[in-house]
């Protein structure tokens, strides 16, 4: 996976596949405990000839924690998807990217949500997997700021790694060990202070379901069946407030599909970059 020169963007912007001009590049958003590495299988099966970034989110991967992220982006010091997004927008902007087809998982597509919100004019389609638009009820927001104070205190990121199995769906851990495996060491390998960062700025999002119903461009609304965080109910939601939406369940995959079906969520996401294109 190739980091793209830094160029003041404010966080480490990897190149999954080059591209050509005349084509509008994709901007894959990584779930959360995860980092832009989730997304490989996934540009691998794309056909060539389109630019493909993915940026790690603050304080995971190889980007910079939290707070320096907000003061590059002049945010403040409390977490949130806001500023997540903005410093997306940054790091493009840095980059010399225009506009892209914006595709999010799970907290990916938080951050998608707020750059349609924050930054609509970066955004050619715009491609949500495995997420949901509301807000956190209470006992979820309760939740995980119990478990970003556990984290911190500990030092280490314990507290998350049981996600290496309700991240996917009862196929994937009934015949694909490898993929329990694959996730316990992406989890495993992240900084305790950036899982922190992002329990925190997900408990302090808002619903932006209505963010939805003023995007006038081309979706893809996508989740597996067997999504036990985001349901096929909940996807439906969405996709329904969009304009212009596709929608398309998944059998066989939960919240990761971008890794237990990558193949056929590259083809839906190649589908809707081709109606961006066009539009």
């Amino acid at each position: 996976m190739t980091r793209a020169p830094d160029v003041a963007a404010p966080l480490a912007v990897h190149e999954l596949r080059t591209g050509v001009p005349a084509r509008t590049p994709f901007l894959l958003l990584p779930g959360f405990p995860l980092d832009g590495r989730m997304w490989r299988a996934v540009a691998d099966a794309l056909p060539p000839g389109r630019r493909v970034v993915t940026p790690d989110p603050p304080g995971l991967g190889e980007a910079p924690d939290g707070d320096q992220v907000a003061r590059a982006v002049g945010a403040g010091p409390e977490p949130s998807i806001a500023t997540a997004a903005d410093a997306v927008a940054a790091s493009l902007t840095g980059l010399g990217i225009g506009r892209v087809v914006v595709v999010g998982l799970s907290m990916g597509g938080y951050v998608a949500m707020a750059l349609v919100e924050r930054h609509p004019e970066l955004v050619a389609g715009l491609g949500l997997v495995d997420t949901k638009s509301t807000a956190d009820e209470e006992a979820a927001r309760a939740n995980r700021l119990r478990i970003a104070d556990e984290v911190l205190a500990s030092g280490s990121v314990e507290a998350v790694r049981g996600m290496r199995t309700t991240l996917l769906g009862a196929t994937a851990r009934a015949t694909r060990p490898d993929l329990v495996a694959t996730l316990d060491g992406w989890i495993s390998s992240q900084p305790p202070a950036g899982v922190a960062w992002s329990q925190r700025a997900m408990a302090a999002r808002p619903d932006r379901t209505a963010v939805l119903a003023g995007f006038a461009g081309p979706a893809a609304v996508v989740v597996g069946a067997e999504d036990e965080l985001a349901s096929p109910a909940t996807a439906r939601l969405m996709a329904d407030a969009l304009p212009d939406a596709t929608f398309d369940v998944l059998d066989g995959a939960g919240h990761m599909s971008s890794i237990e079906r990558p193949t056929e969520v590259a083809a839906l996401l190649d589908a809707l970059a081709r109606r961006a294109d066009r539009a």
